[in-house]
């Protein structure tokens, strides 16, 4: 693993006022956006640098990127490239942070991809709670026109881009890459049948290129200084800087930017300042309310945070929402609040997630109000495993994660409330 000596992502911090226009126009804003447009560089080979660059995507499924924008349909116009920007998986505040505080790299990132995949319009699909943020950006966007930017027939080309804000209406599912497409349309927002995938079929039935913010945001410096510079950070295979959510049990919550392969060790002691009242650390969660409960040990702590490491230890990197557990946490309560939360987000549309969420739901409230018994305990766990690998979208299997290894981790925990020993067999977890 290599070091960085400077932030990537969360440059602000050691920038003041990058935020403002001036500034970041100083420190060489938009240079690099006006270079690939105005030289007409060929989109094949800004595809070819993000993609040996390695930077893959940050909202959780770690695609490859560059990949990605290579599988858009280029016998079918027009393009669209769509930000997601609907950050609403508990435990990750990460891209609000980049949008408000480090907003025209970000716009720079995605101006330059939507040029990578010749698109004319960009739409950043935000959050219903991010109407401030929305906003901001509508004032930005405003501004980036008056600077000859964005517009038509950029510096002399026959090169066209517009960006468009569009707020949802709180719903989680509509993080969700395809039920994000139908709410931009105005409709229900549920997911689709997959194939055909957006990059064929996306936006109003074009091709579509989505990726999160996080992931966009990187991108102007890594044409700027070449895929080598990228890839020399972070592992051979979890290349560059990644901003982790540390949340939960922890002294000094917050965002922070760290070279892929960094131990949860770093991130938890070093910079989080330990647990709260310096208790026993239990758990981690890495990936938000989505992911397994990996119980701690030495070896989980010195395991590098990267999409080939976590798996080892039983879990996955995801948006990297790393929520700390400690001895206080009861874990029947804690996968009550993931299955509340989920049995509300779930849309309804396949019937082992919407029946799922609610009877696990059910389930978890029982046990928790200390009514429940062994019975309801494994039932809890047959119904988690009838929900796997049976749902259009991820929900389904997200909603499971706590609940399964919670109970095949931390048995003791639910034995002891419900009184009585636990009888189950080998399951998926």
């Amino acid at each position: 693993m290599s070091k960085v000596a400077e932030r990537i992502l969360l440059r602000h911090r050691d920038i003041p006022g990058l935020k403002k226009f001036d500034i970041y126009m100083k420190d060489g804003g938009f240079k690099t956006f006006k270079k690939v447009v105005s030289k007409k560089q060929d989109q094949n080979e800004i595809k070819n640098i993000v993609h040996d660059s390695g930077l893959r995507g940050r909202g959780g499924a770690g695609f490859p990127t560059g990949l990605k924008w290579k599988f858009v349909d280029n016998n079918n116009w027009p393009h669209y490239l769509v930000v997601n920007a609907d950050e609403s998986e508990p435990g990750t505040f990460k891209d609000r942070e980049i949008m408000q505080e480090n907003p025209w790299q970000f716009l720079e990132g995605i101006m330059i991809s939507a040029y990578a995949i010749s698109a004319n319009d960009i739409y950043i699909y935000l959050r219903g709670e991010f109407w401030e943020i929305a906003a901001q950006l509508d004032k930005q966007i405003k501004k980036l026109k008056k600077e000859g930017l964005l517009g038509e027939n950029l510096f002399g080309t026959d090169y066209s881009l517009m960006i468009h804000t569009h707020l949802g209406a709180g719903a989680y599912i509509c993080g969700e890459e395809t039920a994000l497409l139908e709410s931009i349309e105005v409709k229900l927002g549920q997911p689709r049948l997959r194939p055909p995938f957006p990059p064929v079929v996306g936006l109003f039935g074009k091709p579509t290129v989505i990726n999160n913010v996080e992931t966009l945001a990187n991108v102007a410096l890594i044409v700027e200084k070449g895929s080598d510079w990228y890839s020399g950070i972070g592992t051979d295979k979890s290349a560059g800087t990644k901003v982790f959510s540390l949340s939960g049990r922890v002294k000094n919550p917050g965002n922070y930017e760290l070279p892929m392969g960094t131990p949860f060790r770093t991130l938890i002691y070093e910079l989080g300042g330990g647990i709260i009242d310096d208790r026993p650390i239990k758990a981690i969660m890495p990936a938000g309310a989505s992911s397994s409960i990996i119980p701690v040990t030495e070896e989980v702590l010195d395991t590098p945070m990267d999409y080939e490491s976590l798996p080892g230890v039983g879990g996955d990197l995801g948006s990297a929402s790393v929520i700390i557990i400690d001895d206080t946490v009861d874990m029947p309560w804690l996968i009550n609040k993931t299955m509340d939360f989920f049995k509300h987000e779930s849309c309804g549309k396949c019937t082992p997630c919407r029946e799922g969420t609610f009877w696990m739901h059910k389930l978890t409230e029982r046990i928790q109000r200390g009514e429940g018994s062994a019975k309801d305990v494994e039932l809890l766990l047959d119904v988690a495993n009838q929900v796997s690998a049976k749902t259009i979208c991820a929900l389904g299997e997200f909603s499971k994660q706590a609940v399964i290894t919670a109970i095949e981790r931390f048995p003791q925990e639910f034995e002891d409330k419900v009184g009585e020993k636990i009888s189950f067999g080998k399951t998926e977890g």
